[in-house]
């Protein structure tokens, strides 16, 4: 097993901290005046992703931890369980609702995805920054109606509410960004 110290932080370094996976955000290499040097780092819990800063000593020691990242193919779900095929193996990994992120609601069958585990344990799922979905209902839009800012509501193919711009109508493909659920475009 490898140990870093709190000196060798830098932002995506993943480590064990208090029994938790911990991934650095921010770090800052503090020397006062006076006193010993620290670090000041900013780091997310990578299971719950609660966000919390912490002093460290530089020289204090921690378990790295390496975060495997698998390439599947999200297939189906059957109530509770989303199932995931591993793409070379083509082994079915089932994965409870609760452990998907929030916006596992832009995801549909056959999309490509990561399942991230610690030791052997799924503890999420990775989606794309992007997805291309279709519109499935909206309100129509109207010819020259150009005010700019003005959304209305779209559900999309998966089930997702998000809002888009007037001029998108049912059967447009848009393009989403999964890490805010906004609207960036329409396809072609």
């Amino acid at each position: 097993m490898a140990t870093i110290t709190a000196g060798d932080f830098r932002n995506g370094k993943t480590f064990e901290y208090d029994g938790k996976i911990m991934q650095v955000v921010e770090f800052q290499h503090v020397k006062p005046g006076k006193g010993a040097a620290f670090v000041r780092t900013k780091m997310k819990n990578i299971v719950t992703g609660a966000v919390t800063e912490t002093s460290f000593n530089p020289t204090a020691k921690f378990e790295e931890a390496f975060i495997d990242r698998l390439v599947v193919s999200y297939s189906y779900n059957d109530g509770d369980l989303y199932y995931f095929m591993d793409n070379e193996t083509f082994e079915m990994t089932p994965i409870a609702a609760g452990d998907l992120p929030e916006n596992f609601k832009f995801v549909k069958e056959n999309d490509e995805c990561k399942l991230l585990s610690y030791k052997g344990k799924v503890f999420s799922v990775e989606i794309p920054n992007f997805v291309e979905l279709e519109v499935t209902d909206t309100e129509p839009g109207f010819k020259g109606d150009t005010a700019t800012n003005v959304t209305k509501p779209a559900t999309l193919e998966t089930g997702a509410e998000i809002k888009v711009p007037l001029f998108i109508n049912v059967g447009d493909r848009i393009q989403i960004d999964t890490r805010t659920g906004e609207y960036m475009a329409r396809c072609k």
